[in-house]
């Protein structure tokens, strides 16, 4: 496990450089993409970078960690809104090869394994960028999710409901479920990015970095992945 600390403006562009390294060096590469305010600024370098020419998305597929249940696809704070508005819509990637769960469908136990039949057809994932939840989720695994889990219905927590709810117009309308790629679709990536920023996040990024690894603390199980990279800045790796 290899681990970056900087600033923000300096974890956002290493980042950034990952993924533009990985295109580069397989421009079909897959993707998998995570949401919410941490990978913001990759997003960000990653559009300077391919209007500077220095990437290219249009051989890329890209698989999505997870969204929410029950609100319209098109909702401000869906995250397949979210994906287009701070990277899809301003780079060349293809809508075919664009993979989003679906926040209604008709069958949530079809919408989960078609989701995974679509990343086997594409060989697996590459580069997964990961977030982490203020009680040690990545994508929606809440604690207790077994490692084995793949890409499944959840029960958000209240600790999610709550961190979460600001991204709506009120707490009432952040909904109570959601539908997540499982810890074994995420551990099966080649290649994971796990990025953490601020405060809150210090004692969490210790537990799951240097604690056991548990189903209590779903991110400690990337002690296990062969090929992490952790992006922290100053405040998120204050207690490393």
């Amino acid at each position: 496990m290899d681990i970056f600390i900087g600033d923000e403006r300096a974890c956002d562009e290493r980042g950034a450089q990952e993924f533009a390294k990985q295109i580069s060096s397989k421009p079909a590469s897959v993707l998998g993409l995570a949401t919410g305010s941490t990978p913001e600024g990759i997003y960000e370098r990653l559009v300077d970078k391919y209007k500077a020419g220095q990437v290219s998305f249009a051989s890329v597929k890209t698989f999505n960690l997870d969204e929410y249940l029950g609100i319209p696809i098109n909702h401000v704070s869906s995250y397949s809104y979210y994906m287009y508005d701070k990277l899809f819509n301003h780079v060349d990637i293809q809508k075919d090869n664009i993979n989003l769960l679906c926040p209604c469908p008709n069958s949530i136990d079809k919408e989960c394994m078609d989701f995974e039949a679509a990343i086997k057809a594409c060989g697996g994932i590459d580069l997964q960028i990961l977030g982490l939840g203020p009680n040690g989720h990545i994508g929606f695994n809440e604690p207790g999710t077994p490692f084995e889990s793949t890409t499944h219905l959840v029960e958000l927590t209240e600790s999610t409901i709550q961190a979460n709810s600001r991204f709506f117009e009120s707490p009432d309308q952040m909904p109570r479920q959601a539908i997540t790629m499982g810890i074994k679709t995420i551990m099966q990536a080649q290649r994971i990015i796990l990025m953490a920023k601020g405060q809150k996040k210090a004692q969490i990024i210790k537990e799951a970095l240097t604690g056991p690894v548990t189903t209590r603390v779903p991110a400690s199980v990337l002690q296990l992945h062969p090929n992490v990279l952790v992006i922290l800045d100053r405040q998120a790796a204050a207690m490393l």
